[in-house]
């Protein structure tokens, strides 16, 4: 997965479940950044790393995994596959987008 192709799926999940996360959030990777603010209608995603609460560092990889359902998010998060910068009770939001 490229991190393109994670902006356009993050992107679809968010135009779906918009309004229903509420906050802003990072999505950090070695080849760039997600912003994802559902504060604001159309829900806005880009690849800019913009001011955030919260921020998820992992690996791409790791990433389309946990979009596509193939690794849970608790089990990541506690494997260290995922880390949490920030306030965790956004991280836990999240789960209503994915």
């Amino acid at each position: 997965m490229t991190l393109a192709d994670a902006t356009a799926k993050v992107k679809s999940m968010a135009e779906i479940h918009s309004g229903k996360f509420n906050q802003k959030a990072n999505f950090k990777f070695e080849e760039g950044t997600i912003h994802l603010d559902d504060t604001v209608s159309p829900t806005l995603v880009s690849n800019e790393e913009l001011s955030a609460p919260c921020t998820l560092v992992m690996s791409l990889d790791n990433f389309g995994k946990l979009l596509d359902g193939n690794l849970n998010p608790m089990m990541a998060f506690m494997s260290g596959k995922m880390k949490v910068e920030g306030d965790k009770g956004v991280a836990m939001k999240l789960s209503s987008l994915f």
